[in-house]
């Protein structure tokens, strides 16, 4: 699945992934990149993608960069919000698609999903969220049948972080349930 628009407000790219080594991935969600989510030259990007993420009922948790090791989260699907500097980031697991993101745009990792920061540029700040009632662990092993049947199995949010009542979560998650 493969979804691409323009750096536009508003727009997103979206892919999935097959299970690559110990990352198991998500087969049926999509990850999606939110180009200019918030224009990416305002001094509060931090406190405006809390405020975006809270609204749509993705609760803030932290404020800090992004790991540089391999690993992804199986009991909650994630949104990072760059508030400040450029990244590069693998999606994927080792060997993964590498993505660059800039201050002002989103990234969705849907539950499964490997990324480890490989290089970054200025002063890399991102606010992590998760949908409500869901705690983020985090994992750099392969899981269990019976840990990657709860994380295939994990609620979908209401809503979708950035984009409220449409965007990939509505669009594309609940078409894959």
């Amino acid at each position: 699945m493969r979804h691409e628009q323009t750096r536009e407000p508003g727009h997103y790219e979206a892919f999935t992934l097959g299970p690559r080594d110990w990352v198991p991935n998500n087969r049926k969600l999509a990850v999606a990149i939110y180009r200019s989510a918030l224009p990416g030259s305002r001094a509060e990007l931090a406190t405006e993608f809390e405020a975006l993420f809270n609204h749509n009922q993705w609760p803030p948790q932290w404020r800090d960069g992004i790991f540089d090791y391999h690993h992804f989260h199986s009991t909650a699907h994630e949104v990072l919000g760059i508030a400040s500097g450029t990244a590069d980031v693998i999606v994927g697991g080792p060997g993964g698609k590498v993505i660059t993101v800039h201050a002002g745009d989103a990234l969705l990792l849907p539950a499964g999903t490997g990324h480890c920061l490989q290089a970054f540029a200025g002063n890399l700040r991102v606010v992590g969220a998760y949908p409500a009632g869901q705690q983020w662990d985090i994992r750099r092993d392969r899981l269990k049948p019976a840990e990657l049947a709860a994380m295939e199995s994990l609620p979908f949010p209401p809503s979708d972080p950035v984009l409220g009542e449409r965007g990939p979560v509505i669009e594309q998650w609940l078409g894959a349930a």
